[in-house]
């Protein structure tokens, strides 16, 4: 019998080698994510950009970088596996649209997603950025991105709704500056806790 381990090094090597929507795509599958069965923090968002495709690494662009920066953790912590799983909906890059990237294909997340959260058993935080990551991890709830993350009490201290970090939503957090003096500092104290040695 498999162990865990060994169970999901096959199920990782499968999903490199996935081609389910290889058609619909803009350039070969390449699938972008960070996953290891000690990681703490959870974050589940969209689908890599071009840059993310290009490299190989999540969130490596500047929603990367404000990310971080809203996490209080370095980039060597951001992308060490044992700290941190990044799981996107969509794990090749979907193409660009008329405001912005595509939406992730959902054939990702229906063939995949399961599977693999099942090996994430000592996750304390989940982060859920984005709507298609939203209908996946809080599927009963309602109403706009502000209404989400101003009641983000609600779902604390397990869980915590973002706005995407993306450049596109300066004007969002410029509007809504509750969300630097009063979510932040909370999840950045959740963070340091849940990373200390």
């Amino acid at each position: 019998m498999a162990t865990p381990k060994a169970e999901l090094t096959e199920l990782l090597q499968k999903l490199q080698h996935c081609e389910i929507c290889a058609a619909a795509l803009p350039q070969a599958p390449r699938p972008v994510l960070q996953i290891h069965p000690q990681a703490r923090i959870l974050i589940a968002a969209q689908a890599p950009g071009r840059r993310a495709h290009a490299s190989g690494l999540p969130f490596d662009d500047q929603s990367g970088e404000r990310l971080r920066e809203w996490l209080g953790v370095s980039r060597a912590q951001f992308y060490d596996p044992h700290l941190f799983a990044l799981v996107p909906m969509g794990f090749c890059y979907p193409g660009k649209g008329h405001a912005g990237d595509l939406p992730p294909r959902p054939e990702c997340a229906s063939h995949w997603r399961a599977p693999l959260l099942r090996h994430l058993n000592q996750v304390e935080l989940t982060l859920v950025i984005g709507q298609y990551a939203r209908k996946y991890h809080l599927p009963d709830t309602r109403g706009s991105l502000q209404d989400l993350v101003s009641n983000w009490r609600q779902y604390w201290p397990d869980l915590i709704p973002l706005p995407h970090p993306s450049p596109r939503n300066t004007l969002w957090l410029r509007r809504n500056p509750w969300f630097v003096e009063e979510v932040l500092p909370a999840l950045q104290e959740s963070v340091a806790k849940i990373l200390e040695p």
